[in-house]
């Protein structure tokens, strides 16, 4: 069960750092390899395509045809079930209503030259969304990913998601044609990747790439950056749960497990001050993960990354939280106000008992795209910024280079920028305006 960590010694910081770094280690991926499929695709295109799907995938044959026609997709999307269907009209009304709270407004102002100064805002033009498939086919991926693009503003939207290997799922197919997504590929891998960012005859060329993936997909969206945006690198989920002597052990249990379903690299790390807990969240995981469909993988991501991290003060409770800097944050103490104010890192907060973070991942509104593997520390989740572009306004009045361009020239001649300084100089040498 969870692994005992005493936080309460001098070197624990570094030791609980030191256990963090070798689960990112055991993630990487051959850059080598990943740089040889996008160079692939980006010269041959669907080929290519076609190519390592049938690889991976370890398909006999693919179809020529990878993208899903809009026959295909109406037909496909009204095999879902109707309870699902109602779920994700809930998810997409209440996840729309708290991102259109995002959104930016332009502004502009004179100063006392009466120089203009203005920031104003654009969305990007196409964005490009990987949903991953086989065992993590999620219809709130689609959601999450394209909702804060719509709301932005963004025209064009594309999908990929794997759709050879296994029969598709409705529920995703539905949820991409409610957010409007202009076209549906059916592959996947870091070779949908490549495809997305060059544009291929099937594949259209985007601006920015978004959505999760397995460590190969990460991989590539990260070789990729700089011809393309991307959100962020993820990596595996996670959790940090903080609880003290009156939280529920079975539901503290039942959260650790809801993160390390996900993947045989997930965390699940409780926090706490109290001895006992830990003894009955561990009997408690124990009763539970029988009945678990995805026990395997669940009790090996428990096995080998779970952690019960002992702590006797609160200095050491806040130290051990901003150093972990977790995708996911429930709170399940009496006396949290304290806490919440001097937490600094962590992709999204769950408050209370009854705030698990499984209603984060699908309806509660707030995006559950977030930062893993400690990026918490300096970057946020998925946003309406995301897919703005900003861009500022400069207008100069003869007077406001009269008056500045002194101090640009000489900032300009400290700095050898002779060209610089000139450029500012001719105009105050003009007569006239």
């Amino acid at each position: 069960m969870l692994r005992y960590f005493n936080g309460n010694k001098k070197s624990s910081l570094r030791d609980l750092l030191e256990f963090l770094e070798k689960r990112k280690l055991k993630q990487s991926v051959q850059s080598r390899k990943i740089k040889y499929i996008i160079q692939d695709v980006k010269n041959t295109g669907d080929e290519a395509v076609i190519k390592y799907e049938k690889k991976f995938s370890k398909l006999k044959y693919v179809p020529k045809k990878i993208k899903f026609t809009k026959s295909e997709i109406n037909k496909i999307s009204k095999k879902i079930d109707k309870a699902l269907k109602k779920s994700i009209d809930i998810a997409y009304v209440r996840i729309k209503k708290f991102h259109s709270k995002q959104k930016h407004s332009s502004f502009n102002y004179k100063d006392k030259y009466k120089n203009q100064l203005s920031y104003k805002y654009s969305a990007i033009d196409n964005v490009g969304v990987y949903v991953p498939g086989g065992t993590a086919n999620y219809p709130s991926t689609v959601l999450m990913n394209c909702i804060p693009a719509i709301v932005a503003g963004v025209k064009n939207i594309y999908l990929t998601t794997p759709a050879f290997s296994t029969s598709i799922n409705p529920a995703v197919i539905y949820a991409a044609k409610k957010c409007g997504v202009k076209e549906i590929y059916k592959t996947g891998g870091a070779h949908s990747i490549a495809a997305l960012t060059y544009g291929t005859r099937t594949f259209k060329k985007v601006d920015k790439i978004v959505g999760p993936g397995n460590a190969f997909v990460a991989a590539a969206k990260k070789e990729v950056f700089g011809e393309v945006g991307i959100d962020l690198v993820a990596g595996p989920s996670e959790v940090s749960i903080v609880a003290d002597k009156f939280s529920n052990p079975n539901w503290i249990a039942a959260d650790l497990l809801a993160q390390a379903e996900h993947d045989v690299f997930a965390q699940s790390i409780l926090i706490t001050n109290n001895k006992d807990l830990i003894k009955s969240v561990n009997l408690n995981l124990e009763s539970q993960l029988i009945k678990l469909p995805k026990k395997n993988i669940a009790s090996k991501s428990i096995k080998n990354y779970g952690l019960a991290i002992y702590v006797n003060s609160k200095k050491r409770l806040l130290d051990t939280i901003n150093l972990i800097a977790p995708e996911h944050l429930e709170i399940c103490l009496n006396n949290y106000r304290d806490i919440i104010k001097k937490i600094r890192n962590a992709g999204s907060i769950f408050i209370g008992k009854y705030s698990p973070e499984a209603i984060g991942d699908y309806i509660a509104g707030p995006n559950h795209v977030l930062p893993t593997s400690g990026a918490a520390k300096f970057s946020s989740g998925l946003s309406v910024s995301d897919f703005l572009k900003r861009h500022s306004l400069i207008k100069i009045t003869k007077s406001g280079i009269e008056r500045l361009g002194p101090s640009v020239i000489n900032l300009a001649k400290h700095e050898n920028l002779y060209g610089h300084a000139e450029s500012v100089k001719i105009r105050l040498n003009r007569k006239g305006t």
